[in-house]
């Protein structure tokens, strides 16, 4: 089996690349994402998963070992092969695929092309009580992050009267408590509850 490549990129085509390994060319099928964010010429390790089929042998690869357990994951539903499993974690971030599972969201999963809906039913309900180990990584939680707009948070507890300062603190507190859950409303709730508290570091006043 082969469990990890780590080479030079030769070529990236739509949804894969070759990999350059000791002079051999490896075609991999990556997410959208990784695919975008390479260059001819990069150094990379991906961690793959080698699918063999009665006509050919076909590499999956993904830069994040998450990403790969989460590929298995979804693989060991019904109705859910490779090809599917890869459209999903291209269309949606690890930190989406884990929250749509535990809050038994299946629209995620319907917005992708080929999956109806007793097919997203089908891997809410696989997938429950699964993804409790599967923590995103530091580079997915920083992806979760930036995707979060802070300033709005802020912005909305100056409306409520907070000076920008303490808010913008408290927002900066409990985004790193909060870490790869936090939401503009999550963070919004806890920032009011730190403030009216008077836990954050600079005072609760208004």
């Amino acid at each position: 089996m082969i469990a990890s490549l780590s080479g030079i990129v030769q070529r990236i085509g739509a949804g894969f690349l070759v990999l350059d390994v000791g002079g051999v060319g490896y075609q991999v099928f990556v997410p959208t994402e990784t695919a975008r964010a390479l260059h001819t010429g990069d150094g990379v390790l991906l961690h793959t998963a080698l699918i063999v089929r009665e006509d050919a042998f076909i590499l999956f690869g993904f830069t994040d070992a998450v990403e790969l357990e989460l590929f298995d994951l979804l693989r060991s539903v019904n109705g859910v092969g490779p090809k599917l499993a890869m459209a999903i974690i291209s269309q949606s971030s690890v930190v989406a695929i884990r929250d749509a599972v535990l809050t038994e969201n299946d629209a995620t999963f319907k917005a992708v092309s080929g999956i109806g809906p007793k097919t997203a039913k089908l891997i809410v309900v696989t997938l429950a009580g699964k993804l409790s180990g599967v923590a995103p990584s530091a580079a997915a939680t920083a992806r979760n992050q930036a995707s979060v707009d802070l300033t709005s948070v802020v912005q909305a507890l100056e409306g409520l009267g907070w000076a920008e300062r303490l808010a913008a603190e408290a927002v900066r507190e409990v985004a790193e408590t909060q870490g790869s859950t936090a939401t503009a409303d999550s963070l919004l709730r806890a920032a009011l509850a730190r403030l009216g508290s008077g836990r954050s570091v600079s005072g609760g006043e208004k």
